[in-house]
């Protein structure tokens, strides 16, 4: 009878003991700075790739006949 008395009080403190755990660390995580740089307007460079489309297109045509 004494080692159960003695066998439940060792159980009841080492739950206690144990009690909460391991718990992960917590990390502060700082949201990083979103930094936008704006886009360079060129006139010219938008009107290069159609201007070369143009081209072939008109050498196909050319070319075919």
């Amino acid at each position: 009878m004494k080692k159960i008395v003695l066998a439940v009080a060792f159980a009841g403190a080492a739950s206690t003991a144990f009690a909460g755990g391991d718990t992960a660390p917590m990390v502060d995580v700082t949201p990083a700075e979103i930094i936008v740089a704006p886009a360079a307007s060129s006139s010219s460079s938008n009107l290069i790739v159609p201007a070369i489309l143009v081209a072939l297109i008109a050498a196909a045509a050319a070319g075919g006949s």
